[in-house]
């Protein structure tokens, strides 16, 4: 399931307060067989003076870190 800003509402007042909300969601944790392993999006549901987007990034787990999907170019 992807998260959703409404998500946070039992997080006390973390929504109404923050300026920018990221959300993180990778397919292949809830289906191992997803055709899109190894990405992630970062959802960005809420950012006053900005507009709401979808970036798609490469998860690299074992790193514990997120890259830029055309870093791996040379991959």
């Amino acid at each position: 399931k992807r998260p959703m800003i409404s998500d946070l509402r039992e997080s006390g007042a973390v929504e109404q307060d923050a300026d920018m909300v990221i959300l993180l969601h990778r397919p292949d944790m809830h289906d191992p067989e997803s055709p899109r392993a190894g990405e992630a999006d970062l959802l960005v549901d809420k950012h006053r003076g900005g507009a709401r987007a979808s970036i798609t990034v490469a998860a690299q787990p074992h790193y514990s870190r997120f890259v830029d999907m055309a870093d791996l170019s040379w991959a």
